[in-house]
């Protein structure tokens, strides 16, 4: 998040809009923040898509919905790690519609696409649990996983444990009694330890739903910002191999 950027005053709560599209889906999501599902949300193809079909997409959700994108009281998003294509795409569409949806603004609140995944984990394998560690990861190709750790409480809810890091993908974490949630079981397979090769391990994506479920926090925080704070979380600035560092890999790779 850009510290720098102009925090606005604290929004309502009752109508908010949510997207992600830093992995390969694109969610999105209108209701309200800290509601337990949304009033209507979609989910689609992402990746080379995002671009074309976001801004439809909110739209149509709005229309649905009745609600005109002047009267919102925030936008919730994905603000990284994950694609940088994705995320790039996420920035500008929070800030093309905040800027331009009435003068001064709606406000901005981004939020971790790990943390959305570790929301989702939770509601989708433990919705009851009192007390709970997750370990989030995503794949961030490269040969490498974007991973965080965070606990939840019932009553005091999220907290971070350990920042969105990099790791290869053999020395992801692992306890007992945790969730290991993200999308990598199904790119890394047999190389990841064995907790991560589950169900659990593969199915879990960010959404807007998590986020929606996530933005009450997060305004009671005071992570809102303006149209200008909507930037990227990257945690690694290299966006691809070169073809020595692909060559030095592939043998590892292949041989998993």
């Amino acid at each position: 998040m850009d510290d720098t950027a102009p925090s606005p005053s604290r929004p309502g709560l009752q109508r908010w809009l949510a997207l992600d599209t830093s992995a390969s889906m694109l969610s999105v999501a209108v209701g309200a923040a800290g509601a337990a599902e949304p009033l209507a949300w979609y989910e689609g193809a992402g990746g080379a898509h995002a671009s074309a079909t976001l801004l439809p997409t909110v739209m149509g959700l709005l229309q649905r919905v009745g609600w005109r994108l002047a009267e919102l009281d925030g936008i919730v998003f994905g603000h990284g790690p994950g694609s940088f294509t994705g995320l790039r795409t996420a920035c500008a569409v929070v800030q093309g519609l905040a800027a331009g949806a009435r003068p001064g603004g709606v406000p901005v609140l981004p939020l971790g696409t790990l943390l959305a995944v570790a929301e989702a984990a939770r509601v989708r394998h433990a919705p009851t649990a009192a007390q709970l560690t997750v370990h989030a990861a995503l794949d961030a190709r490269m040969d490498e996983v974007y991973v965080a750790r965070y606990a939840w409480g019932a009553a005091q809810g999220w907290r971070e444990l350990e920042s969105p890091h990099l790791r290869r993908p053999q020395d992801l974490p692992h306890a007992d009694g945790a969730l290991h949630a993200g999308n990598v079981a199904g790119v890394y397979g047999e190389r990841l330890p064995a907790v991560w090769r589950t169900e659990i391990g593969g199915a879990t994506l960010p959404c807007a739903r998590a986020l929606l479920r996530l933005a009450a926090a997060g305004v009671a925080a005071g992570w809102c910002v303006g149209a200008a704070g909507a930037q990227p979380l990257y945690v690694r600035d290299q966006v691809a191999l070169s073809p020595d560092e692909q060559a030095a890999r592939r043998p590892r790779r292949t041989g998993g």
